[in-house]
């Protein structure tokens, strides 16, 4: 049976993406048509090639388009080499103020550069560090941070504040014109959700460079995942943004999970399974909290796009499964029924087979079909 696309089937579901130029980010497309690409960053010692390389491949696994690492120093800039002959995705540098540490990290094999132009120095050194750029094709992100502007613009707005970063992010998109460099995104990202909208929704009306999206500082897994979800989201479904990273003060990897699954609540994009299951009640005929978190770890190796609906009982079990590619319903009496393409497929007797591996033999044979 042919998968339904369950996916931007109706007016109501389709967002509009802002209109931006594309550019590339080592073979990475990003903004343009191109697919919103979901990012994160490193933390271990960038000069622990080992370490480095070993966390980049976890990332990959789960799915990271692209990967920035820190050079604070000219160690972790000299890794670089070795660190992007053994990852398959592209690596951002995050460079902070040292225009050496940009020089080196493009002509050791960074995609992109990760700097504040303004904060370089003179203009011989920006000079210096966007040749580089231009001479090794690399592209560079102009990250403005409501923690890190300029002495100036704080002065002159009182605080951080949506103007001070979009006026910040102009003067840095203004040296780089200057400079015939347009290779380039932009992000304007604050800890305050509120603050961090506002500038991009500003940003996104005075340019037509690609958007990097970001809440910056946004906490611990809970907490950032929340604001993460409603600053991002917004602006999502705004049609703002080409690229994303969830900032959060856990396991990398836990970035990028979250991130995808932003992107596929909006309809965005899509990777892997996608579960829809209710949260149970007395009325559940099965323990859907221990069989979704079962599901969730034996699934998640895959990559096709599926939806999956594990609903506990006949209220709202059926509409669920009208909806997704495979559904079950609780029934009574220790019987499930199983649903495939929303049409009734058969019943599944408790003590037959147990209700996970039966789901996941389900999917692995659907997912032969779609391959």
């Amino acid at each position: 049976m042919k998968t339904q696309d369950h996916t931007n089937i109706r007016p109501w579901r389709t967002i509009q993406r802002r209109h931006s130029r594309q550019i590339m980010v080592g073979d990475v497309p990003v903004g343009g048509d191109a697919p919103i690409t979901v990012q994160s960053m490193t933390n271990t010692l960038t000069d622990d090639v080992k370490a480095t390389v070993k966390q980049i491949h976890a990332l990959e696994a789960a799915g990271v388009d692209i990967v920035r690492v820190s050079c604070p120093d000219e160690a972790s800039s000299a890794a670089l080499k070795q660190i992007a002959s053994q990852v398959s995705v592209p690596i951002v540098a995050d460079i902070h103020f040292h225009y050496k540490r940009g020089i080196e990290a493009a002509e050791n094999g960074a995609a992109c550069l990760r700097i504040n132009p303004g904060n370089i120095g003179s203009k011989e050194r920006v000079k210096e560090l966007i040749q580089a750029a231009k001479d090794n094709n690399c592209s560079i992100r102009i990250g403005v941070n409501a923690g890190s502007l300029e002495r100036d613009l704080l002065e002159k707005y009182g605080e951080p504040c949506p103007d001070a970063m979009v006026e910040s992010a102009q003067r840095h998109i203004q040296i780089l014109e200057d400079h015939d460099f347009f290779n380039f995104k932009i992000s304007c990202k604050a800890s305050d959700i509120f603050m961090a909208t506002a500038a991009y929704m500003q940003l996104g009306e005075i340019c037509d460079y690609p958007i990097h999206l970001g809440i910056t500082e946004a906490g611990g897994l809970t907490t950032g995942t929340v604001k993460s979800s409603i600053g991002m989201g917004n602006l999502l479904w705004a049609g703002i943004g080409d690229t994303i990273r969830v900032s959060l003060s856990a396991d990398p990897v836990q970035e990028v999970k979250i991130g995808f699954e932003i992107l596929k609540a909006l309809g965005l994009r899509h990777r892997g399974v996608n579960i829809v299951s209710c949260p149970s009640c007395a009325r559940q005929q099965f323990n859907v909290i221990e069989t979704v978190e079962k599901l969730e770890k034996r699934l998640s190796h895959i990559t096709t796009p599926l939806t999956l609906s594990i609903i506990g009982c006949v209220v709202n079990g059926p509409g669920e499964a009208l909806m997704t590619d495979i559904g079950l319903t609780g029934g009574g009496k220790g019987t499930h029924q199983i649903y495939i393409g929303g049409q009734t497929a058969h019943r599944l007797k408790e003590g037959d087979e147990s209700i996970v591996d039966h789901i996941v033999s389900m999917v692995e044979e659907k997912i032969k079909t779609i391959s």
